[in-house]
């Protein structure tokens, strides 16, 4: 695990990109044999993803629990679908497999949201974290200056221009 960068830090990606989340609900947890199945497809896909970077991934944060939560980002919408849609990626096989077991019975619920972003549209901060969210999946610059306030971050001008 990675040690607290102890500083106030924002991340940045030039041009537009795209925020991927994506998650899971086990709805019938005694039925293990439907939501692991869904889970273990995830891990999968990631390594094939940071494996290609031609494929547009730009890196991930995740979380756990009854409903799960997967942040991904994107250098664009047309890499995310190209992914989607291809035949020789890990994720047609696992979305046709959830299809084929789980299906719309319940057992398990799937939910993903998709937005586009651009410069002058988002702003974070990062303080006393290690590399994380955008700041890990673009470029991690140090909070000073202008930059300490959010409406600052928020200004389309990349940071030094």
């Amino acid at each position: 695990m990675a040690a607290p960068i102890n500083a106030r830090r924002m991340g940045r990606i030039e041009g537009e990109f795209v925020v991927f989340l994506i998650g899971m609900r086990v709805n019938r947890w005694w039925k293990v044999h439907q939501w692991l199945r869904v889970a273990m497809a995830m891990p999968r896909m990631i390594r094939e993803l940071v494996g290609h970077p031609e494929l547009g991934f730009l890196g991930a944060e995740s979380w756990f629990g009854r409903t799960t939560l997967m942040v991904t980002y994107w250098r664009s919408m047309e890499h995310l679908h190209a992914y989607a849609k291809s035949r020789s990626a890990a994720h047609l096989p696992a979305w046709k497999a959830f299809n084929t077991a789980v299906g719309t019975n319940g057992d398990v619920g799937l939910w993903h949201e998709t937005y586009k972003s651009r410069a002058g549209d988002y702003e974070n901060v990062y303080v006393n974290m290690p590399p994380f969210g955008l700041a890990s999946a673009g470029e991690a610059l140090d909070v000073k200056g202008a930059y300490t306030y959010a409406a600052a971050r928020l200004a389309a001008a990349p940071v030094g221009g």
